[in-house]
């Protein structure tokens, strides 16, 4: 709120029965009037998104929230092999491949403290903005208990690779080099090179890949809550495609075809050695 984002106000609050009355910011979130076979449609709400991101980190302080720090970010990719791939997959993994694993969280957890820190909500995306009664006013934001104080790449990650949709690359790169844009120019310390930055933020988005595959893996077997693991094959998919960019990743990208049975496509090139 005092960053200047529209959030629920609290009206009244109960703290002994656990009961808040709060505003109302709308009836629908922003991802009900998305479609993905429409990105056309889908750019003026990621514009607004990206500027309530852009107003949500210039108001960033050290001190003020929990810092996303190494043990954090390694708790959090531990649900991968913990809930991913032992209980849901139902895989023991090898000494291997557990070395493997284990080299590639080291990898991703270095290159993501080496961002540098803002507030973090932890969970920007469409599913989490509402749309306003009057549309006049900015999308209102929700889900924020979570937030902390680390890598810059973590909500534009979060945005553009979303849990429960997803976009062609053209248009990620599009809303991410105007998030970039925007953020250069209200001095938010993104890296000065675009491609530096698009590559921090695929190595960002790997680890929250990791993170919610496990997620909802344990939503579904602990939770009882089946329909969250339907979007687990995307979260796969984004793993694999970043994976597949970088060749430090390429034991993890193997490990992960081993995990779900896929057969790695492999090309040849002919020509003059």
């Amino acid at each position: 709120q005092s960053a200047g984002l529209p959030v629920p106000q609290i009206h009244a609050w109960d703290q002994t029965h656990g009961f808040m009355l709060l505003s109302d910011l709308g009836g629908q979130t922003a991802i009900e009037r998305l479609d993905e076979a429409q990105p056309a449609a889908a750019h003026a709400w990621y514009l607004q998104a990206v500027d309530l991101l852009i107003d949500w980190q210039k108001a960033s302080r050290p001190g003020v929230l929990p810092a996303y720090d190494d043990a954090l970010l390694r708790r959090e990719l531990q649900l991968f092999p913990d809930w991913y791939i032992a209980r849901h997959r139902a895989i023991t993994l090898t000494d291997a491949q557990q070395a493997t694993l284990a080299k590639a969280f080291d990898t991703i957890v270095a290159q993501n403290l080496a961002a540098p820190s803002v507030y973090v909500h932890r969970d920007f995306m469409m599913r989490n903005l509402m749309v306003p009664y009057d549309a006049s006013q900015p999308l209102g934001v929700l889900d924020f208990q979570d937030a902390v104080y680390g890598p810059i790449t973590y909500d534009i990650a979060s945005l553009m690779r979303d849990a429960f949709l997803s976009w062609e690359e053209d248009f990620v790169l599009d809303i991410t080099v105007r998030y970039w844009q925007a953020a250069r120019k209200a001095g938010l310390p993104v890296h000065e090179d675009f491609g530096d930055f698009y590559r921090a933020v695929e190595w960002m988005g790997l680890q929250r890949h990791l993170k919610v595959a496990g997620i909802f893996a344990r939503i579904t077997l602990r939770d009882g809550k089946p329909k969250y693991l339907a979007d687990t094959p995307r979260f796969i998919h984004y793993i694999r495609t970043t994976a597949s960019r970088y060749r430090e990743l390429t034991p993890l990208l193997r490990l992960v075809d081993q995990i779900e049975g896929t057969t790695p496509q492999v090309g040849f090139a002919y020509g003059r050695v």
